[in-house]
């Protein structure tokens, strides 16, 4: 649990890098941008929340039951830590330098901010800002605590489940539910083969709350210019993240004394959506305040941004992988190829 609470706060709470600046350009512009920019972090983290449901392909028996902690590293491909801006098909945003260069980080980048950018609206610059900087990532830690419960018929179901928690005002809930069912005992002598054959079929949800701080600009950079119902500073913008992912896999083991391999085939998908609560100031063009600055004032917030969606990749997974059981403790650990690749490990206790 005290896994669980770090590495998701520690996870999540890299997003506060996400400031103002995708904002200023319009709405518009700044959800391309943004989502070009966080759809790595996104990619990696559905990879790893989809990782680590099973470590065999055998059911508990009816009544039998096992409690599992793991860890599943969703790995960062080198191809997604930079984007080319040319390429992201901006409306009001333009380079400052045309001819420099047009390559710029992604959360997952390096920690140097990416070129300038401009928005013109007339004759008035509405914005100029440099692209964000990245984290410098590889790689998403996703912790995950589960239970599987036998049930009749050769079938067992897989739990996940954290209540909401709060660390350092970063909100996080997780639930899951899981299904394998035995295809082995479909066939004829099937006590007498040494392995064992199964179905599943999984969706887990995590959702998220990350408080950020965006406000408006600063002369001479801009005119601030807001009535009462909007008394300066912001207060309680919020990114809330969701992240839904499925899972259906054949899963196959042999078990060979106190060590049992497994591995899985099968089809995943992952979606993210990321929400922005609050009040955001935008800068506008109003030539009854300017002729010559943008201006920030209450025509140009936006309340509760309509949520991003990005989705993930989806398609063909395979995994393989080892379990140790050593009376009921449990030490297991894998490997899944998919479009983002996921290391898993983890300790657990199985009873029956």
């Amino acid at each position: 649990m005290i896994l669980i609470l770090i590495t998701s706060s520690l996870s999540f709470s890299q997003l506060k890098i996400i400031n103002g600046d995708f904002l200023k350009g319009g709405l518009g512009d700044g959800r391309i941008l943004l989502t070009s920019y966080i759809t790595p972090f996104a990619n990696a983290f559905g990879a790893g929340f989809n990782g680590g449901w099973y470590n065999t392909a055998k059911p508990h028996k009816f009544g039998g039951f096992d409690i599992t902690v793991s860890v599943n590293v969703g790995m960062i491909p080198s191809s997604a830590k930079m984007v080319d801006i040319k390429t992201l098909g901006f409306n009001t945003l333009t380079l400052t330098n045309p001819t420099g260069t047009s390559l710029t980080p992604t959360i997952a980048g390096g920690t140097s901010s990416g070129p300038e950018l401009h928005a013109m609206a007339g004759s008035v610059e509405l914005a100029k800002f440099n692209a964000p900087a990245g984290l410098n990532l590889s790689f998403m830690p996703v912790p995950i605590v589960q239970a599987g419960i036998g049930l009749p018929l050769g079938t067992e179901v897989k739990l996940r489940y954290l209540p909401q928690i709060n660390v350092n005002n970063y909100k996080l809930s997780i639930w899951g539910i899981g299904l394998m069912h035995s295809i082995m005992q479909y066939i004829p002598g099937h006590d007498l083969l040494p392995f064992d054959l199964s179905i599943f079929g999984g969706y887990s949800k995590l959702a998220a709350n990350v408080p950020i701080n965006v406000q408006p600009g600063t002369a001479p950079d801009a005119v601030v210019n807001y009535t009462a119902a909007y008394p300066l500073p912001f207060p309680k913008q919020n990114i809330a993240p969701s992240v839904e992912a499925w899972n259906a896999s054949l899963i196959g083991s042999v078990k060979l004394a106190v060590i049992t391999f497994y591995g899985g085939l099968g089809y995943s998908k992952t979606k993210t959506t990321v929400a922005f609560k609050g009040s955001y100031p935008l800068p506008v063009i109003d030539a009854a305040v300017s002729t010559t600055k943008p201006v920030y004032e209450d025509k140009g917030v936006i309340n509760n941004i309509t949520p991003l969606s990005i989705e993930n990749f989806s398609g063909l997974r395979a995994n393989i992988g080892f379990r140790l059981k050593l009376a009921i403790l449990t030490i297991h650990g894998d490997y899944t190829r998919s479009q983002y690749n996921v290391f898993s490990a983890g300790l657990g206790m199985s009873f029956r």
